[in-house]
């Protein structure tokens, strides 16, 4: 769960003002942004049909399957979220969904694609999210990305990015590629956010999810704007799922192998080890143009900075 970092306001009043003009710039609905050309990685792997590759995690009554098996509809109301998880588990690989977000006033409300193995390490588990929250009363989306490694759930690794389109008017890209070298999470096959293999680092195979859940306590401004349930149910697609990795089932020849050096990895190639040129300038304009919160800068949270920050 993000903390919203909030400096001292150190700045004269024309000053803040102007800042506050830029904010509401750029979070607005119609961006002056067009992002750069990328080579996209969701046209290296399959797609994946969800009915065979996921099952109902919780809230199964408000989970749809639909174009046989090629969209699922997830719903969040008064008395239930709802999410899906992955048959199998992995270890390393790139996961993404298309997905089309709630319109309409939808703050408190958050939709998660996420990689974890809390069921299975409950007090040392691992976990990387892609976690889209509906933000305040502007009916904006932000995006959040963290990650967990070996239990160190006490140092959240938040990082929020505005997008550069709307993303509840169609369906849009959402994609972690995870190895032995980075983390890399991806819009539209853009990379915003690049976490490097380190100390702290995602160790253990895990499992796929994708859900839908109120978040009211922590996702707007520690609470300020909770989930309107007048305006529900909140309904969130996927599609086009792509879960490319080293499979943990027994039966699989990757998972006899779960080193990177494995010729069965899918994401041991250079491609993928490292980012090229053009996805480095990529994630520069992303941070550049869409981050508005990092914890390697939040010095109010944090007395000393983590390892990785420095």
């Amino acid at each position: 769960m993000a903390l919203i970092w909030q400096p001292k306001l150190l700045f004269s009043p024309l000053l803040v003002t102007t800042f506050c003009l830029l904010v509401n710039l750029v979070s607005s609905r119609t961006r002056p942004f067009t992002p750069p050309t990328v080579t996209p990685f969701t046209n290296s792997f399959p797609r994946v049909p969800i009915d065979r590759a996921f099952s109902n995690a919780f809230g199964a009554s408000n989970v749809n399957l639909l174009s046989n098996g090629t969209i699922a509809t997830l719903a969040l109301d008064k008395l239930s979220g709802s999410g899906l998880v992955s048959q199998s588990g992995y270890y390393y690989g790139f996961f993404s969904a298309a997905i089309k977000l709630p319109a309409g006033l939808s703050s408190g409300v958050v939709v998660a694609f996420y990689l974890s193995n809390a069921d299975k390490f409950p007090h040392n588990h691992d976990e990387i999210d892609i976690e889209l929250l509906g933000h305040d009363k502007r009916n904006d989306w932000v995006i959040q990305t963290n990650v967990y490694a070996n239990g160190s759930v006490s140092t959240g690794r938040e990082e929020k990015f505005y997008f550069w389109f709307d993303p509840t008017k169609e369906y849009h890209y959402y994609s972690i590629l995870w190895n032995s070298y980075h983390t890399v999470f991806l819009v539209d096959n853009i990379p915003v956010r690049e976490f490097k293999q380190g100390s702290v680092y995602p160790s253990k195979p895990m499992s796929v999810y994708a859900t839908i859940w109120d978040g009211s306590e922590w996702a707007t401004h520690g609470g300020k704007y909770p989930v309107d349930y007048k305006y529900a149910p909140f309904v969130v697609s996927f599609s086009e799922m792509e879960l490319a990795g080293c499979n943990t089932d027994p039966s699989s020849q990757c998972s006899k192998s779960t080193t990177s050096s494995s010729g069965l990895d899918p994401v041991n190639g250079p491609q993928f080890t490292k980012l090229s040129q053009q996805q480095m300038a990529a994630l520069d304009w992303a941070r550049r143009k869409l981050m508005f919160y990092s914890y390697c800068a939040d010095k109010n949270r944090f007395k000393v900075m983590p390892p990785e920050c420095h």
